[in-house]
């Protein structure tokens, strides 16, 4: 069902606009139920709200409603922000007016394009009166999606769907592959699978399964096994297989058990290239060799589930850094959207792989370092450096592999 689809693989489409503008209506008359919360009173909608749906011939997308861009006071202020965070994880942007476009909408619009999100201006309320031709003609100037609606008949509703689909990136008409593309119809892939106390009760956790299904989608083959049997597994496969792929927890031991001259790498490390850098991330492992005593590092978590005992952001990766560089390093956790405003602070940050998340957020958050001169990396990929395995779990990522390469490392 399109329902159960994760929202992390999910094309995220944002409605943004001045209070009262019709958002709210337009998702309800789109999604024809009432998802939104409408009142004739400016400011109703306060959280963002996500209606996930099907919308073909896409597939599953999920629409975020928020707050007016013109919020006033201290509490809309807040609304504000996190309107603003709602256009990090924004595939693509949605500009409501009822007609009216200043500094606001140009504000948002250019929001919006300096992430690479494209962005299509829906003039509502075409009921009550026509949205000037100047404007529209100003729009299709700048190659601005432009849509003329009513979400109160119904007008133009079927263009507006339109429009969406021809602005959808690339990617989602044509999904990326996860592992499939690095294993091969009719190959075999073994997934090394640890289960720990984090791991949901009765199931594998996101990115396991879904390296899974990638992996049958691209008619190729896997076999799943805890780190204690994969010897065996080895050991009774005719053919050697085309790709281990490892809990990154386990890439010491999972590392001195597979053979050389087959390919290896961790969840974690085939989730920076599918939901974020793989190039940029790598490079950015490189920084450990530049920490010394005392600096601030910054580790970031998608999701939110409790931590255990032994937590990999918390206990383990911090753990095998202080050892890396010889003493004690200034950790700093956060979860969710809670993402420091200002990341100067910080000699490296060290993100999850994002498996809750769609890839634009992801991307966001990079390029925030970027900007900020941080560098980010993520958690495969500094657990295999501060272990010695680099090379070994960037083998199957040849551009990675140059790239780290050429950075001058050995």
């Amino acid at each position: 069902m399109a329902e159960l689809t994760p929202k992390g693989m999910r094309l995220h489409i944002g409605l943004f606009g001045r209070r009262n503008v019709g958002k709210s209506s337009l998702l309800n008359a789109v999604v024809r139920q009432q998802v939104s919360i409408v009142s004739e009173f400016a400011g109703t909608t306060t959280d963002p709200v996500d209606k996930p749906m099907e919308l073909l011939p896409i597939g599953p997308v999920l629409f975020i409603d928020t707050a007016g861009i013109d919020d006033e006071g201290a509490l809309g202020q807040l609304r504000i922000d996190k309107t603003r965070k709602a256009i990090d994880r924004t595939d693509v942007g949605v500009i409501v007016t009822d007609g009216q476009w200043d500094s606001f909408e140009e504000h948002l619009c250019a929001e919006l394009t300096e992430r690479g999100v494209p962005v299509i201006a829906a003039l509502n309320k075409a009921d009550l009166h026509q949205p000037p031709a100047e404007l529209i003609d100003r729009l299709h100037a700048r190659k601005i999606g432009v849509v003329v609606v009513s979400s109160t008949t119904g007008q133009g509703l079927d263009d507006f769907r339109a429009a969406l689909l021809a602005a959808a990136p690339a990617e989602f008409i044509d999904s990326p592959a996860i592992a499939g593309d690095l294993v091969g119809p009719g190959q075999m892939a073994i997934l090394v699978v640890p289960i720990d106390k984090e791991a949901p009760k009765g199931r594998l956790i996101l990115p396991q399964v879904q390296t899974i299904r990638d992996l049958l989608d691209s008619d190729a083959m896997c076999l799943v096994v805890k780190e204690r049997e994969l010897r065996a597994a080895v050991e009774n496969l005719k053919h050697p297989p085309a790709l281990v792929v490892t809990d990154s927890q386990a890439f010491k031991e999972v590392a001195a058990v597979v053979p050389p001259n087959v390919p290896m790498t961790g969840f974690s490390v085939l989730y920076s290239r599918f939901k974020g850098d793989l190039i940029t991330q790598t490079l950015g492992a490189t920084a450990v060799d530049t920490l010394r005593p005392g600096d601030n590092v910054l580790v970031a978590e998608s999701c939110t589930h409790h931590p255990i005992e032994d937590d990999i952001g918390r206990v383990k990766i911090p753990k095998w850094l202080n050892c890396y560089v010889g003493g004690k390093l200034n950790f700093t956790t956060v979860q969710g959207q809670d993402f420091p405003d200002d990341i100067s602070p910080y000699k490296l940050v060290i993100h999850c792989g994002a498996c809750m998340w769609n890839r634009r957020l992801m991307l966001n958050r990079i390029l925030k370092c970027r900007r900020a001169n941080v560098p980010i990396t993520n958690y495969g990929l500094v657990i295999a450096y501060s272990l010695g395995i680099f090379e070994r779990a960037l083998g199957p990522f040849p551009a990675a592999l140059q790239a780290f390469k050429n950075a001058g490392r050995k």
